[in-house]
């Protein structure tokens, strides 16, 4: 199953944490412009460097917290609360990763968001690709009932030797646009990465 034709979700291939804040804090700001609040799903680490980020590009970050047009949650709990045994469980991820979302959008409707997630990146590191290609799947069919931009982050070095695996094309189908490194940002029109 790919993605929902209009609907963006792209891929970061990251090579170190600098290069992946970047992107992220680029791609949460452009939303917070356009008045989309921006969901982060990542690891401690990753959520304070994505902060420095956007407070580097001019953002409030204490007021966009405050208000809750920024909101952080830690990755490895969020993923805990629908993982059955290997497997993301649909109902339990449409369930818990809904409701972060309506959080998020309090009550304002229409509440097109920005969502970063790293989840994925949590199981490939774990060697659970099944379950990283299926939780993919998830948040492509939550995009039927949420209008959201959603970015994934995998640490480059996992995917170095796997290129030409299957799995790796695998993850790459399940995006609309892939970013191989840091150096620019998606086109939304051929999907690769632009300087």
């Amino acid at each position: 199953m790919s993605q929902p034709e209009k609907h963006f979700h792209a891929v970061q291939f990251y090579k170190d944490e600098a290069s992946l804040a970047g992107t992220v804090a680029r791609f949460l700001a452009e939303g917070i412009a356009a008045a989309e609040p921006g969901l982060v799903i990542a690891t401690a680490a990753h959520a304070d460097i994505i902060l420095r980020e956007l407070a580097a590009l001019g953002q409030d970050v204490a007021t966009l917290r405050e208000t809750g047009e920024l909101q952080f949650f830690d990755a490895r709990k969020v993923l805990l609360s629908f993982m059955v045994a290997d497997l993301p469980d649909p109902i339990l991820f449409r369930s818990r990763v809904g409701e972060l979302i309506e959080q998020v959008c309090g009550r304002r409707l229409p509440c097109p968001i920005r969502a970063y997630g790293e989840m994925v990146d949590l199981l490939w590191q774990e060697g659970n690709c099944d379950g990283a290609i299926k939780l993919e799947i998830l948040w492509n069919e939550l995009a039927t009932t949420y209008e959201f931009s959603l970015l994934c982050g995998y640490a480059f070095g996992h995917f170095y030797k796997e290129t030409r695996d299957p799995r790796y094309q695998d993850v790459c189908k399940q995006h609309s646009h892939v970013i191989a490194s840091d150096a620019g940002r998606p086109n939304p029109t051929t999907g690769h990465q632009t300087g």
